[in-house]
C-alpha cells in the first residue's frame, strides 16, 4: 500500500492584513504553503493583486507560493506569475478551453526559466474546478497536473461556508489520482475550518486552503497545527 500524501495547510492571504503583509507572513511560517488568490474582477466579481505584489510576497514568505489565478485568459499571464515567484500555479478549467495545453504551458515556461537561470526550482501546475463543474473536466489532464483544486465555495470572496456537496467530487478525483499512481496533491479551498477539515481529509484531500480560520485567530501557529492535526486524525 502506498504512503498517504503529506498533509499541507495553505493559509490564504486574502484574509490577511495587506498593510502589514510581511508581519502577517511571519505568523504563518509553520504552514506548508502560502495561498495567493489573484482575481481580475471579470472571471470572479472581485479584484485583488497582480504580479508585482506576488513578487513582493515571494520575497517575504518562507513557504512556497500556491498562486490561484481566478482570471480570464490565464494563458496570457502565466509567465508573468511564474517570474513573480509562483511555485504552484493554478488555472480554472472554466477559463481554459484547452486546459491540458495550459497546464503543459505552465511546466514548459517554468523549465525554460530554469534553463535561462531565472528560476532554480520547477513550477507545479494546478487544475481548478468551480463547484458547478463536474470532475470529468479534469480526468484527461492528470498527466499534466501536479495538483487538483476543488473549490468548496463559489470563488471570489472569502468567509463563505463550505459546500458539503463537493465531498463526492473530492472522493472521485482521489480515486483517479490513486489509480494513476502519480504524485498529485488534492486540494480544497473555501470555508475550511477545524470542524469540517476532517470530512475533506476523509474524502481524500491532502492540501487545505484556510483563510479566516487561520488569520482570524490570535495564535496562527496554533491554528495551523490544529487544522493539520484534525486532518491527519481523519485519515
Amino acid at each position: 500500500m502506498s504512503a498517504l500524501p503529506e498533509i499541507k495547510i495553505a493559509p490564504s492571504i486574502l484574509a490577511a492584513d495587506f498593510v502589514n503583509m510581511a508581519s502577517e507572513l511571519a505568523t504563518i511560517e509553520s504552514a506548508e504553503l502560502v495561498h495567493v488568490d489573484v482575481m481580475d474582477g471579470h472571471f470572479v466579481p472581485n479584484l485583488t493583486i497582480g504580479p508585482p505584489v506576488v513578487e513582493a510576497i515571494k520575497g517575504a514568505a518562507k513557504s512556497p507560493l500556491d498562486v490561484h489565478l481566478m482570471i480570464e485568459s490565464p494563458e496570457t499571464y502565466l509567465e508573468h506569475y511564474i517570474k513573480a515567484g509562483a511555485d504552484i500555479l493554478g488555472v480554472h478549467a472554466e477559463a481554459c478551453p484547452h486546459l491540458h495545453g495550459t497546464l503543459g504551458m505552465i511546466r514548459k515556461i517554468g523549465d525554460r526559466l530554469i534553463e535561462e537561470g531565472e528560476r532554480t526550482e520547477r513550477v507545479r501546475s494546478c487544475a481548478v474546478l468551480n463547484p458547478s463543474t463536474p470532475p470529468d473536466f479534469i480526468e484527461h489532464c492528470l498527466e499534466e497536473a501536479d495538483q487538483i483544486l476543488v473549490m468548496t465555495v463559489n470563488p471570489g470572496f472569502g468567509g463563505q461556508s463550505f459546500i458539503d456537496a463537493m465531498l463526492p467530487k473530492v472522493e472521485k478525483i482521489r480515486g483517479w489520482i490513486d489509480a494513476s499512481g502519480r504524485d498529485i496533491d488534492l486540494q480544497v479551498d473555501g470555508g475550511v475550518k477545524e470542524s469540517n477539515i476532517a470530512s475533506a481529509a476523509s474524502a481524500g484531500a491532502n492540501s487545505f486552503v484556510a483563510g479566516t480560520s487561520v488569520f482570524g485567530q490570535k495564535d496562527r501557529k496554533a491554528a495551523i497545527e490544529a487544522l493539520r492535526r484534525a486532518a491527519q486524525a481523519a485519515r
